[in-house]
């Protein structure tokens, strides 16, 4: 009896114990990426279609409560789309004039973050048949070169560098976005193209790239931001951060992209 006595006591004496433990250990809270969910629609310039693609999935698959649309195009044209009331919640530019037209209308909710620089490249169809070598050739010889359209950060970027070499290039078309200017190069509609390096990286065998020392004067940085009055500000303020985060940066500087 006394036997069966000690041995209830000890299991009751056990009982309680691990009651106390289970007591004191604290419940792990839920995560705030766990949390995350709606839809945002995010603007991005013509440049970023690979990379974003990319790292909207990346995103969503990390917060499966979320989904990311996105609209690509130049980002001139995407400011005219937001500034007359376009549904978007987060905007990424492909230079700072055009991200600066945003925070002077009071779009914006919070600063503009630098996630990335681009410098341009010359592409030209594989094989290069119009013989192009430098900067300096696509004014210099009878080939049709396409460049981006003034207003386009491409196109400003290519008229720095012109004004900055004293190289006037005279094109036989400017578009509205770098991406319609590669399509021009890998159709056979143009001998060269002005693009970025990280088109050039994501065209592959379409084209063949020619770097040219003169670039350099003309180094856009992409600056990135939440927009105002976003139905899911929690998911898009999330999602402007993973671009600059860590992860973020991995693909982008796997394009190409240099680091702000």
């Amino acid at each position: 009896m006394k036997t069966t006595t000690a041995s209830a006591a000890l299991l009751l004496g056990l009982a309680l114990a691990l009651t106390g433990c289970a007591s004191d250990t604290p419940t792990a809270p839920e995560s705030s990426a766990d949390a995350l969910e709606g839809t945002i629609t995010v603007f991005a310039a013509a440049s970023l279609m690979g990379t974003f693609t990319e790292l909207a999935e990346d995103f969503e698959a990390q917060h499966p409560e979320t989904a990311v649309e996105l609209n690509f195009a130049g980002s001139s044209d995407l400011v005219t789309q937001i500034t007359e009331g376009a549904p978007a919640d987060v905007f990424a530019s492909a230079d700072e004039k055009n991200m600066t037209k945003v925070t002077d209308a009071a779009l914006n909710e919070g600063e503009p973050v630098d996630f990335a620089t681009n410098v341009l490249e010359i592409a030209v169809p594989p094989g290069n048949p119009a013989g192009i070598e430098s900067f300096a050739d696509l004014a210099g010889s009878e080939a049709k070169v396409v460049v981006c359209a003034p207003a386009v950060p491409c196109g400003a970027a290519t008229a720095a560098v012109e004004t900055a070499s004293g190289v006037d290039i005279t094109p036989v078309s400017e578009e509205s976005s770098v991406t319609d200017v590669l399509g021009k190069v890998t159709s056979g509609e143009a001998d060269a193209g002005l693009v970025y390096v990280t088109d050039v990286i994501a065209a592959g065998d379409a084209v063949q790239g020619i770097e040219f020392d003169e670039s350099d004067e003309a180094v856009n940085t992409y600056p990135i931001v939440a927009l105002k009055d976003s139905a899911a500000a929690d998911v898009a303020q999330a999602f402007v951060d993973y671009i600059a985060s860590e992860a973020g940066q991995k693909v982008l500087s796997a394009a190409g992209f240099g680091t702000p």
